[in-house]
């Protein structure tokens, strides 16, 4: 999301200090990952990348902003924007998961999802949530959305229908500012906003488990660029694709214990 008040960035220094920043030690069973990049792609330095997505070749990118918010499907190679579909100006695009042969992307606070025809881009139909659009995942039953609080929410694919809350903790102390996500082998992987940092979460118990320190990507960018942000995971090589909000670079990685 946005730098929305200095009240928030406040907020997350309280997180921080919960472990996602701090240098205290975690319990063994929370593994420190760490970061190897595969390779580098090129991205868009203009976009606000909200979410990816990786399907059978493609990827596919959600930018927000007012008044510049996209979909889009690139390639992976060159960068380069195959199809584009411009959002209403009143519509801040956020998460992106597929369903099937749809694409569904969150709106920041608009209450709205917008479904898209996965091959065409051509949007096929609204949904509706209450709260905050941040991050989406989907399980192989169920999407799970974020809303920047330690609460995911889990609901059906096919109406959005709320089913249950989840409650995100490290070392027992809820995790706050969860955004981008991606489902992988029925765990949760979990960008923290205004952090470089990864989380991988327990759906069942709500539990970090393990996390990655990314900060070393931020010397690989041709220039400066915003957030860490937006997750795919390309299942044919077993890597993440990962940027951030107007990052020049797209990194392909692996991670592993420390």
């Amino acid at each position: 999301m946005t730098a929305r008040s200095v009240a928030l960035v406040a907020l997350f220094a309280a997180t921080a200090a919960c472990g996602m920043g701090s240098s205290r030690q975690a319990p063994a069973e929370v593994e420190e990952l760490v970061l190897e990049v595969i390779a580098e792609h090129p991205h868009d330095p203009a976009a606000f990348t909200q979410g990816l997505v990786w399907h059978e070749g493609r990827l596919y990118e959600s930018t927000g902003e007012y008044g510049s918010s996209t979909l889009r499907r690139l390639n992976l190679a060159t960068g380069e924007v195959e199809i584009q579909r411009d959002l209403e100006p009143t519509m801040f695009g956020e998460g992106l998961e597929r369903v099937g042969d749809r694409l569904i992307q969150l709106t920041w606070r608009e209450n709205v999802a917008l479904v898209y025809d996965l091959a065409s881009l051509e949007p096929t139909g609204r949904l509706s949530y209450l709260g905050e659009g941040w991050g989406l995942c989907f399980d192989d039953v169920d999407l799970i959305r974020s809303d920047g609080s330690a609460t995911l929410t889990v609901h059906d694919a096919g109406t959005l229908a709320p089913l249950r809350r989840l409650e995100v903790t490290f070392q027992g102390r809820p995790v706050r500012y969860l955004n981008e996500l991606e489902c992988v082998h029925g765990e949760v992987w979990a960008n923290v906003w205004q952090t470089d940092a990864i989380v991988r979460i327990d759906p069942a118990s709500g539990e970090v488990t393990a996390r990655v320190d990314a900060s070393s990507l931020r010397a690989r960018l041709p220039s400066g660029g915003g957030v860490l942000n937006g997750i795919a995971y390309r299942g044919e090589r077993g890597t993440f694709l990962v940027t951030g909000k107007n990052w020049g670079r797209l990194f392909e990685v692996t991670w592993a214990t420390r």
